[in-house]
């Protein structure tokens, strides 16, 4: 295998194990709450200490990315990541699981802007679209996480046991291979600031970022209740809706960079989000319970690859990528953290298939911006 194929593999199983991280703990939530006896609004408030800790991180890592290249940085927070959730099986309290939840928040923060600034050096370096495939990676880590989490809950295994023993193997699996990684052609010229903020090219590009994630978020706290409470559906048939959401935006990940490279990245852009326009439309206008499904399933297919583009676009040619990339995926961030309770927020005053209707909405926006995807010469030139 050559260098650049060593490298490819390696950000491929950084991807898949920081997915693999996240599904095994999103699984075992409920027995956190019922370890610590926490109240829904407890928990509630308690969950979005990660999102605190990954809004910090994200401009960090960025920072350093920039500083001494994405290669150390990933390895440090791969570390990080891996080795911190077993702290929240520990916690004896909800005073306790505050700060390990920040730290976990960190971590996760930390790897996902290093990675990707990694991912966007090993794309550049094969002269070809690869981005796609390794959030394809991510995504099934994530499916994957959460066949295994579940399995652990089934087994009563203790969680700070399970996560343990998960973050190891995570890192026993990714941490070794991270010398394979490329080192960032280092810029000659004066260096540009340390934090970047979504401003001229990237602020259309943060925008983007924000409306598709926000959509994910939205499709994963509202589907199931969707099919539950507005078409009457079983509580099996229901959890349909999320799995029809994330198989397809597996299948469209795996194969986005086809796509860009027969079509380019702003036409893959504009159709991926014409594509999950249709899928909304067809959720919130068709009173069947098949076709609503369908419908999420066309919502995963077009979002799939939209992130990983708007990630590459941001990177443009710029040989220290990782303050911009952390400049577009924090608001991203934002927005995954605020799609459910705005559309919870909004089904309080106008119903949840109402609420829903936002989504088509948004993504027609994202439709709109696709030529902000473009690269930097042609936008400027």
């Amino acid at each position: 295998m050559s260098g650049w194929g060593r490298a490819r593999a390696a950000v491929v199983v950084v991807f898949a194990a920081n997915g693999a991280m996240f599904g095994n703990w999103a699984v075992r939530i409920p027995a956190v709450k019922a370890d610590l006896h926490l109240s829904d609004a407890s928990l509630g408030a308690a969950l979005l200490v990660p999102a605190v800790g990954a809004l910090i991180a994200m401009p960090l890592a960025g920072a350093l990315s920039a500083r001494f290249g994405s290669r150390p940085v990933t390895a440090g927070a791969a570390v990080g990541l891996f080795l911190l959730p077993c702290l929240l099986g520990l916690a004896p309290s909800l005073p306790w699981l505050l700060p390990a939840l920040l730290l976990f928040g960190v971590g996760y923060g930390g790897l996902d802007v290093a990675m990707n600034a990694q991912a966007v050096t090993v794309e550049r370096a094969g002269q070809r679209p690869v981005m796609s495939s390794f959030h394809a990676a991510f995504s099934a880590g994530a499916l994957v996480g959460s066949l295994t989490g579940a399995l652990a809950a089934a087994a009563d295994v203790p969680l700070a046991l399970h996560l343990g023993v998960t973050g190891l193997v995570l890192l026993a699996a990714s941490l070794p291979l991270t010398p394979a990684m490329l080192t960032e052609q280092r810029s000659a010229g004066e260096r540009g600031p340390l934090f970047a903020w979504p401003h001229g090219r990237l602020l259309p590009l943060a925008v983007i970022a924000a409306v598709v994630l926000l959509a994910e978020g939205a499709v994963a706290d509202w589907s199931a209740v969707y099919l539950r409470q507005e078409m009457d559906a079983g509580e099996g048939t229901a959890g349909l809706a999320f799995t029809a959401f994330s198989l397809t935006m597996v299948a469209g990940r795996l194969v986005g960079d086809r796509l860009v490279a027969a079509w380019g990245r702003v036409r893959a852009v504009r159709v991926s989000a014409l594509v999950a326009l249709a899928g909304g439309l067809v959720v919130v206008l068709v009173p069947s319970v098949p076709a609503v499904v369908l419908g999420f399933a066309g919502l995963g297919l077009g979002l799939a690859c939209v992130v990983p583009l708007v990630f590459s676009a941001a990177a443009g040619d710029d040989p220290e990528p990782g303050p911009a990339l952390a400049a577009v995926s924090t608001p991203g961030y934002v927005g995954f953290l605020l799609g459910p309770p705005v559309i919870g927020g909004l089904a309080e005053l106008v119903g949840l298939g109402a609420a829903l209707a936002l989504l088509p909405v948004l993504l027609a926006g994202v439709a709109v911006l696709a030529g902000r995807t473009a690269p930097v010469r042609m936008i400027s030139g």
